[in-house]
C-alpha cells in the first residue's frame, strides 16, 4: 500500500489525501514533521533530502518528494489520462499553470499570514509583514477570480490538479480573520469544492 508521510493539518499533505480520494487510491498516511518529528531522521532523509513533508513510499521502496509532483505521479501511475491531469497539451498546461503559480506566487503571502493568526503567538506577529502579505494575497486571489469567470474550475469545466493545488489555500483565505473584498466566484468555486467529500474531509478542517 502506498505510504504518505506527513501530518494531515499541512496544507502540502492536505492535497495528497483529497487526490487519493478522489481516484480511490488506499494509502497508509505517517505522522511526521511539526511536532511528530522524524523528518531530521536519516531514514526519511534518505527519502526526503529536505526534511520536509510530505514523502511518499511506494510498496518496492520507491520515494517521492514534492506535493504538486507527487499529486501528477499519482495520477499518471493510477489513473493515467483521468481529467485531473488532461492529456491534452494546452488543457494540461492550463491546469499545471496554476499549480506552477501556486507554489510561486500564492504559497508566500498565504504563509505569512497562516502563521500569523495560527501559528505565532500574538506578541511576536509581525503586523507590518502580515498586512503587507494580505495586500498581495488579495491582488493574486483576484486574478483567480478573474479566471473563474472563464470556467467553473480552474483548468476549465472540470476539476482538476490546479483546483487540488489551491484547495488548502482557499479554505485558509476564506477562514483567516482578515478583511477581504468581495470575490464571488471564488465564493461560488468554494461551495463547488465542498460538495466533494475529499475537500470537506481534508480540506475544510480546524487550522492547526
Amino acid at each position: 500500500m502506498l505510504k504518505i508521510w506527513g501530518r494531515a493539518t499541512s496544507s502540502n499533505v492536505m492535497k495528497l489525501l483529497w487526490l487519493c480520494e478522489e481516484l480511490g487510491i488506499p494509502y497508509q498516511r505517517l505522522d511526521a514533521g511539526g511536532s511528530f518529528g522524524r523528518t531530521r531522521e536519516p531514514a526519511y532523509l534518505e527519502m526526503n533530502p529536505n526534511a520536509r513533508v510530505p514523502t511518499i513510499e511506494e510498496p518496492d521502496g520507491y520515494s517521492l518528494w514534492e506535493s504538486n509532483t507527487i499529486c501528477r505521479y499519482l495520477v499518471a501511475t493510477r489513473a493515467p489520462g483521468h481529467s485531473l491531469h488532461p492529456a491534452e497539451p494546452r488543457a494540461r498546461a492550463r491546469t499545471e499553470r496554476w499549480m506552477d503559480w501556486q507554489l510561486g506566487h500564492l504559497n508566500a503571502p498565504m504563509t505569512t499570514i497562516f502563521f500569523t493568526y495560527v501559528r505565532t503567538p500574538e506578541e511576536k506577529r509581525d503586523w507590518p509583514a502580515t498586512h503587507a502579505a494580505r495586500d498581495e494575497a488579495q491582488a493574486l486571489w483576484d486574478m483567480v477570480e478573474k479566471a473563474l469567470g472563464i470556467a467553473p474550475y480552474l483548468g476549465g469545466d472540470h476539476l482538476s490538479l490546479a483546483d487540488i493545488a489551491l484547495g488548502p489555500y482557499l479554505h485558509r483565505w476564506l477562514s483567516l480573520p482578515i478583511t477581504r473584498a468581495p470575490q464571488p466566484r471564488i465564493q461560488a468555486w468554494h461551495g463547488r469544492l465542498m460538495a466533494r467529500p475529499g475537500y470537506a474531509r481534508h480540506i475544510a478542517v480546524p487550522m492547526t
